[in-house]
């Protein structure tokens, strides 16, 4: 640009809010939107190409190239400059296109007369739109302020897709939130659920992104931030007396509302031209930019609390608050991006169903859901972007399946779908109190995992026999300090008091990894799954084992006790924990409190190690439950984090079950009780074979155990056993052919 650079960037950004004005719409403004940018930019060409499915780019509307080629030039994504700004979503600024990376001649665009090369992504808070290029004869890198300017202009035209604004017959962007559409996730908790669509946090819009006036901008950002600083602080002030289930975490939130570092960059951008709520939502897009990149679930939940301070913050400049007139629908499938575990508790039973953008089969929203049986799916690409409140949504968290505005013929499917699940819950309903016996006499103990009160009442209606692990972290990570060791005590007294004389299984605090305390000095680990968690913590933070012990002891209150430690990889881990308990248990009868009745301690047997301890180990525990979420991924070296892996190892593989046989015959023949615990003991199929493989107790989410009895009910474990044998002889990969071929003979 010519002289005056920062005034003839607001001069680019005033012509585009005019034109954003005008009448024109679809391909008419994307044409005349091509022809200000070059004009403005003194270049020959200006282009703008768009997805039109997640992989392929579409050259939409050009100023310069041919005009035959506007809807038929199309790339893959990372193929030429401009797929490879669209993979990387960076920019590229070249003098010389044609001897750049990754180049791709396209004869049929006339571009070859073209040297100077500068590709900027178009991006909304994530979300891939397309690529914004100029290019001009002249050999020439574009200057900082240009490139400035062009990235500007790309956040406006993320901002026109987002409100439909690129329409018509071959355009690359179809209609927003007219058709059906098929979004496929990863299946959370199971269930299928049919409702309506309530955003957690509708998107705000940004109606206004060029400033008119940026001293006036300036005032408002000002007045916008200070009472968004008075709004967090009074939240700090109202939770620490506050429910003690559903505190959230706002000392981060005071940081970055007080950095003055987040708070110059957003003034900078209003200086040079954007609107407050523009400059807001530049610095919230970087952030979403680099939390995609970054594997560290402690900076992760960093940037994320950013993000969520910037919607706060995009609220009150807008005006447009949570509540945007909509009401809650009678039968509400929450949509959001992400949620945290108090969010999901307010909600609580009132929700259908809950569909996450991003999310995990291991996140604490996750175990929420599965505590109150609620459909979830997980890693659904784009929902929160194609969504809007009161959509008609179908969850099928069985397939990891959401039909969203679907057609009558996939409605009618869906709904025999959900009849059939609902008349096999009436079924489970009858078996409710028939205890669990194959047909060959063999007694199945079912037992339920639960972490909050709410788990506790699925402990009578769903005929669970007790509860096989209690995770006490819950109540560690849902506030913003350390509880104290009389909150604990009174949670573990109410937990036992709702069991009436069922056996609990209280898991020792199971932190690290993925599991992050806000309050505790976080290490960073390149690998944290196999990092410093569980134990290991417990053992380096030996005042916490301790204080948690205590408060399990108080609240027995001389009822029997049973606790368990969590990822135990060698004996020796294992006795040195039990050496606290003991301490524990002297130092509270010097006290005079009450001893419990009895005590059982046993270990989780998460890592393959500890199933060749030695046998001592297995003589002196007092039970052992193998805990298969995590014992399965270390097996077949396979994150269960990981889509592209997760699935691709089977449970009912030879080999694992061959490893499952050997640890039932360890505790055999010490006489130590074992038992299964994770999604797979609540799997019918799977959890057959897991009692055919010799587990007699399976510890699994209280909407399981009607299906899991019903299929045991009718089975004879011997036939099973047969069946796994002969497979494996045969040298088969996986058992589950075979199974289930056997299942089908039965009916």
């Amino acid at each position: 640009m010519a002289d005056g650079t920062e005034s003839e960037s607001r001069k680019l950004l005033r012509r585009l809010r005019e034109e954003m004005a005008s009448e024109a719409a679809g391909q008419e403004r994307l044409d005349r939107i091509t022809h200000l940018i070059a004009d403005s930019m003194a270049s020959e060409v200006c282009s703008i190409y768009l997805f039109r499915d997640s992989e392929t780019l579409e050259l939409c509307a050009t100023e310069g190239l041919a005009p035959e080629s506007v809807h038929k030039t199309r790339m893959r994504m990372g193929e030429g400059l401009v797929g490879r700004v669209a993979m990387y979503s960076k920019v590229i600024n070249t003098p010389d296109a044609p001897s750049a990376k990754g180049f791709r001649y396209m004869p049929e665009t006339g571009e070859e007369r073209y040297s100077s090369f500068l590709g900027i992504p178009i991006q909304r808070l994530g979300e891939k739109l397309g690529v914004l290029v100029v290019q001009s004869r002249e050999a020439r890198e574009f200057s900082a302020d240009e490139v400035y300017a062009l990235e500007v202009v790309a956040m406006v035209l993320a901002e026109m897709a987002e409100l439909g604004a690129f329409v018509g017959e071959g355009a690359a962007l179809s209609p927003l939130h007219q058709q059906s559409v098929v979004l496929t996730g990863g299946p959370a908790q199971e269930g299928s659920a049919e409702g309506h669509v309530w955003l957690h946090e509708p998107r705000v819009v940004v109606t206004n992104p060029i400033a008119e006036d940026p001293h006036t901008e300036l005032e408002r950002l000002s007045e916008a931030v200070e009472e968004l600083r008075v709004g967090v602080d009074k939240m700090l002030e109202m939770s620490q007396d506050g429910d003690k289930e559903q505190l959230q975490v706002l000392e981060a939130y005071r940081m970055f509302a007080n950095s003055r570092g987040w708070m110059r960059r957003m003034e900078e951008d209003i200086s040079r031209g954007l609107s407050a709520e523009a400059a807001v939502e530049k610095e919230q897009s970087q952030a979403r930019a680099r939390m995609s990149q970054v594997s560290d679930p402690y900076l992760r939940e960093r940037l994320a609390d950013l993000d969520d301070l910037s919607n706060r913050l995009l609220r009150i400049l807008t005006g447009q608050g949570n509540n945007i007139g909509a009401e809650l629908p009678p039968d509400p499938i929450l949509v959001a991006r992400n949620i945290g575990p108090g969010d999901l508790l307010e909600y609580g039973r009132a929700l259908k169903g809950i569909v996450l953008e991003e999310g995990s089969v291991g996140s604490h929203a996750t175990i929420v859901a599965r505590a109150l049986a609620i459909p979830l799916v997980v890693h659904t690409g784009r929902i929160t972007t194609e969504a809007l409140n009161g959509d008609h949504i179908l969850v099928d968290g069985d397939q990891g399946v959401v039909h969203l505005r679907p057609e009558d013929t996939v409605v009618g499917a869906f709904r025999d779908k959900m009849a059939m699940q609902a008349k096999a819950q009436e079924r489970y309903a009858s078996i409710r109190e028939t205890l669990t016996e194959t047909r060959d006499g063999h007694r199945i103990n079912l037992v339920m995992n639960a972490g909050l009160m709410a788990d506790l009442p699925s402990l009578e209606s769903s005929g669970a026999e007790g509860v096989g692990l209690f995770r006490t972290e819950l109540q560690f990570l849902i506030r913003n300090q350390m509880p104290k060791r009389q909150e604990l005590v009174a949670q573990y007294a109410r937990v036992l008091d709702a069991a009436k004389g069922k056996r609990v299984v209280f898991r020792t605090l199971d932190i690290g990894s993925d599991k992050v305390l806000p309050y505790m000095k976080h290490v960073a680990e390149p690998n944290p799954a196999l990092g410093w968690r569980a134990i290991r913590v417990g053992l380096d933070k030996r005042g916490v084992m301790r204080m948690q012990l205590q408060a399990l002891i108080r609240a027995a209150n001389g009822r029997p006790l049973t606790i368990m430690f969590p990822f135990v990889a060698q004996a020796e881990e294992f006795h040195a924990a039990r050496f606290e308990v003991d301490k524990t248990i002297a130092r509270e009868k010097r006290l005079g409190h009450a001893l419990p009745e009895t005590l059982d301690v046993g270990a989780m047997l998460e890592t393959p190690s500890l199933a060749f301890a030695p046998q001592k180990f297995f003589d002196e525990v007092g039970f052992i439950s193998v805990g298969g979420n995590d014992l399965k991924q270390f097996f077949f070296a396979a994150d269960r984090e990981n889509e592209l892996v997760r699935r691709r190892y089977d449970t009912l593989n030879v080999s694992f079950l061959t490893f499952i046989e050997r640890i039932v015959e360890r505790c055999s023949i010490s006489g130590t009780p074992l038992s299964f615990c994770g999604e797979d003991a609540g799997r019918p199929v799977e959890a057959l074979c897991l009692a055919a493989m010799g587990m007699r107790t399976l510890s699994m989410r209280p909407a399981s155990i009607g299906p899991v009895k019903s299929l045991l009910l009718r089975s004879d474990l011997g036939e099973i056993r047969k069946i796994i044998s002969d497979a494996r002889h045969r040298g088969e990969q996986s058992v589950r052919p075979a199974v289930m071929e056997w299942l089908r003979n039965q009916t």
